[in-house]
């Protein structure tokens, strides 16, 4: 498809495990291939360890050495995935969907198109 870039589109979200509030989304990323999505999780992974509860830091790593080739064989046929982990009463969950990332219209140029400036940020209550 011309203008257009398959990929992927990763997010980390965390939620309470008890349930009070609403998931937060962490980060996101835009990756260009299965290798960049699941390099993102097993790079966040590794740099989050430490701080890890012991349980959590070892699901962790099991991902990483046995988990991480399902989800790369996963990405590989256009699959969504998902890798979780409870951490002192949070889930954090990674997760990766293949999308078609289209080009922004008027990107070209350093100044952003006159839309842009229409919408103005909603500030939480």
């Amino acid at each position: 498809m011309s203008g257009g870039r398959y990929g992927f589109w990763c997010e980390c979200w965390t939620e309470s495990l008890a349930g009070q509030g609403r998931s937060a989304l962490v980060a996101s990323f835009d990756a260009y291939s299965a290798l960049q999505a699941d390099r993102w999780v097993a790079t966040t992974l590794q740099a989050i360890s430490p701080a890890l509860d012991s349980d959590a830091s070892t699901e962790a790593w099991e991902w990483m050495y046995d988990g991480r080739i399902d989800t790369r064989r996963a990405l590989l046929r256009a699959e969504p995935c998902t890798v979780s982990l409870p951490h002192a009463g949070t889930r954090i969950t990674w997760m990766i969907r293949p999308v078609l990332f289209l080009p922004l219209a008027h990107r070209q140029r350093t100044e952003l198109p006159a839309c842009a400036y229409d919408l103005s940020p909603r500030l939480e209550q």
